[in-house]
């Protein structure tokens, strides 16, 4: 089942935090925890899953913001955004260097604070797709689709990002430029190769079953000497893929 993106705030001002609240719960991200010193901050990291944290850099504590966005470059493979008042070079420049994934100024409206939020995620998702920490620049020809964390992957539907467990996965189909991502009772597109997506998918569950599929062998309902039946969808088979499975079934 796809999970809204999990989003922790941690801002001092207790208006300005519920504020945030409302304005990203009424988009559709779930909100994690909202705390107001690094301490807590970084409590809520040890104990709850977090896809993306929200920043103020001067806190109610000896530790700043730029401290909590230290240690999650660390500590942490996940997202974070800036929100501070202060938007002048010294504060800016020390901000840099813990490579932040976006900086938003306050006062802002709902829709800045969307708009942050999804180059923050799509940047940081290409950069894993490409080996690297990305660098906060926005790269419009880049699709925003998938990025793999732990158990599950983040497939992009409409404006938000939903993540969805590997195993909720049955198969995924081929279609020109774009893949078919199928789970139970959803389907997701995505811009990426077969042979790319696969390389992202645990080894021990998804095959390359034919040229234009991807089956979760967990969902395999059926077999006969051409096909594999998924959720009452035939799926045409390879004949090294056929041979696979029946081996599996023998061992």
């Amino acid at each position: 089942m796809e999970q809204p993106i999990k989003i922790l705030i941690v801002e001092d001002n207790v208006i300005i935090a519920d504020d945030m609240q409302s304005m990203l719960e009424e988009i559709g991200y779930e909100i994690v925890d909202n705390v107001i010193v690094y301490e807590q901050a970084i409590e809520v990291l040890k104990t709850q899953q977090v896809d993306l944290v929200l920043i103020d850099i001067i806190l109610a504590s000896d530790k700043t913001g730029i401290d909590l966005g230290k240690h999650i470059r660390d500590h942490y493979d996940i997202p974070f955004i800036f929100v501070t008042s202060n938007s002048d070079r010294a504060t800016v420049e020390n901000a840099k260097t813990v490579k932040p994934n976006g900086y938003l100024v306050k006062p802002f409206e709902q829709q800045d604070l969307y708009t942050s939020i999804e180059i923050a995620l799509s940047n940081f998702i290409y950069g894993k797709q490409n080996g690297s920490q990305s660098n906060g620049e926005v790269n419009e020809d880049v699709p925003m689709s998938n990025s793999v964390l732990k158990d599950s992957i983040f497939v992009k539907k409409q404006h938000l990002y939903y993540r969805i467990q590997f195993g909720d996965i049955q198969f995924i189909k081929a279609d020109n430029v774009y893949l078919e991502v199928n789970t139970i009772d959803k389907k997701f597109l995505v811009r990426s190769p077969l042979k790319d997506y696969l390389e992202k998918l645990p080894k021990n569950k998804f095959y390359r079953a034919h040229k234009s599929y991807i089956v979760n062998v967990d969902h395999i309902d059926a077999i006969n000497s051409k096909d594999i039946m998924i959720n009452n969808t035939l799926i045409p088979i390879s004949k090294d893929f056929k041979e696979f499975i029946i081996s599996a079934m023998n061992s």
